[in-house]
C-alpha cells in the first residue's frame, strides 16, 4: 500500500527537519498529539540516523523504525519491526515556500500485514492517514513555528 500526501506549514525548512530528527525528550513534546510516551524508546542514534520504537497514544500498535536524514531537505525511514506489519518505508521531502514556511511531501509504503489484525490496520491506515496525518503534522509544525 502506498500513501501520499502533502501540506504547507508556517515552519521553516530547518524547523521541519529539526522536528522530525530530534530524538530527545523534545520529540515527545513536539509530537504530543501523536506519540505515546509509554511506547517511545530510542534504541540507537548516530550522526544523521536513529532507531526508534514508537506508537500512537490510544492504539495498541507499535513500530521500530530506522530514521535517516541524508540531506537537509529529506528524512527517510525503514520499518525494522512491528506488531502488525512486515515491511515499510517512508520519505519526507521539505521545500521552502515563497513568502515563508515550507511545503512538506510525504510518501509511505507499507505491506505485509501480519494476520487479519495487521491487514485491518493497514486498510484503516490507508483510508485515514492521508487526512489525519496531514492535519496533525501540520498543526504540530505550525505550533513549533510559533
Amino acid at each position: 500500500m502506498r500513501i501520499r500526501f502533502g501540506f504547507d506549514t508556517r515552519a521553516t525548512p530547518a524547523q521541519v527537519l529539526e522536528a522530525f530528527t530530534d530524538v530527545g525528550d523534545r520529540r515527545l513534546e513536539i509530537w504530543s498529539k501523536t506519540l505515546d510516551p509509554a511506547k517511545y524508546e530510542v534504541r540507537e542514534a548516530g550522526d544523521g540516523w536513529a532507531v526508534i520504537r514508537e506508537g500512537s497514544a490510544g492504539v495498541p500498535f507499535w513500530v521500530l523504525l530506522r530514521y535517516e536524514w541524508p540531506a537537509r531537505d529529506r528524512i527517510t525511514w525503514t520499518l525494522l519491526d512491528s506488531d502488525h506489519c512486515d515491511r515499510g518505508t517512508g520519505d519526507i521531502r521539505i521545500a521552502p515556500r515563497d513568502g515563508g514556511g515550507s511545503r512538506v511531501e510525504v510518501t509511505m509504503r507499507h505491506g505485509g500485514g501480519r494476520g487479519l489484525r495487521g491487514r485491518a490496520v493497514l486498510l484503516v491506515q490507508g483510508l485515514v492517514a492521508p487526512v489525519a496525518l496531514r492535519r496533525v503534522w501540520r498543526a504540530a509544525l505550525d505550533r513549533l513555528a510559533g
